[in-house]
């Protein structure tokens, strides 16, 4: 289908210890980005999403100057971007704060830096009744059936 519209496609794959490996050498890594496309399975780890979104500020962008080290790795900039996140770090009204990240990841996905497609939720619960099987093997709710809350 994308032949037919004139779009060339190249599928790249790149083993995992050497697309999320630290060599700043290899034009491999993920912070390098040198594609059109790239498909990424991350996002927020907590509620708050200002962490998460400060991937995207111009002071992120992964270069070697900075070793690839940055974590805006699609190197897009927008001033407006930088100058609504840095107010976010500062309010403290929980209203105003939730509509600044909502037009943060508005300006992203309206320029289509990113393109959301499915999201991985990911499930935790805190408790000191909760018992539960811990393991480093798999994500924390791999046995969820088996969870129980002592009386």
């Amino acid at each position: 289908a994308c032949q037919k519209a004139g779009i060339e496609i190249e599928v790249k794959a790149v083993t995992s210890s050497v697309f999320f490996s630290s060599d700043v050498a290899n034009p491999d890594t993920y912070p390098h980005f040198y594609s059109d496309l790239q498909m990424y399975t991350n996002g927020p780890q907590q509620p708050d999403p200002e962490v998460y979104l400060r991937q995207f500020l111009i002071g992120e962008v992964a270069s070697k100057a900075n070793k690839w080290q940055g974590r805006n790795v699609t190197r897009w900039q927008n001033p407006e971007f930088d100058e609504i996140h840095k107010a976010v770090q500062v309010e403290l009204d929980p209203i105003k704060r939730t509509a600044m990240c909502i037009k943060l990841n508005d300006l992203v996905v309206n320029d289509q830096v990113v393109i959301p497609v499915v999201t991985r939720p990911i499930v935790t619960a805190v408790s000191n009744r909760l018992v539960c099987e811990l393991s480093g093997w798999d994500n924390n709710t791999w046995d969820l059936a088996n969870w129980y809350r002592e009386a």
